[in-house]
């Protein structure tokens, strides 16, 4: 298959998919765009030191950013995961004990078999 007809393949699948879906052509034709690409770059990279600076400077008031929030809620979740299983064990040990004593209390009670 030569060149010019695989791009020719290509232009009409690409020319088929701009046809059925427009804000998918509208997207594409922005983006091939310098002005909007340069335009989207410098916006997020304004984001991105925004939010530094916004982390900095709770950071500097002492107060928590949202990723300190995350992370701490992360923590707590696994305390609580292990709080429980520390919670289960110790059911298990009381059902245990219980049983033991009823053996001891059935044993003190019965009638002994020496006599």
């Amino acid at each position: 298959m030569s060149e010019r007809s695989e791009s020719g393949g290509e232009d009409a699948a690409r020319g088929a998919t701009r046809r059925d879906d427009p804000l998918g052509e509208l997207a594409e034709l922005l983006l091939d765009n310098p002005w909007v690409n340069q335009a989207l770059q410098v916006a997020f990279g304004a984001r991105e030191r925004a939010s530094a600076a916004g982390a900095s400077a709770l950071r500097n008031l002492n107060l928590p950013t949202a990723a300190d929030v995350d992370r701490l809620e992360r923590r707590l979740r696994a305390v609580s995961e292990r709080l429980e299983q520390v919670e289960d064990s110790l059911d298990e040990v009381g059902r245990e004990l219980a049983s033991l004593r009823r053996r001891l209390d059935e044993r003190a009670t019965e009638p002994s078999s020496q006599g």
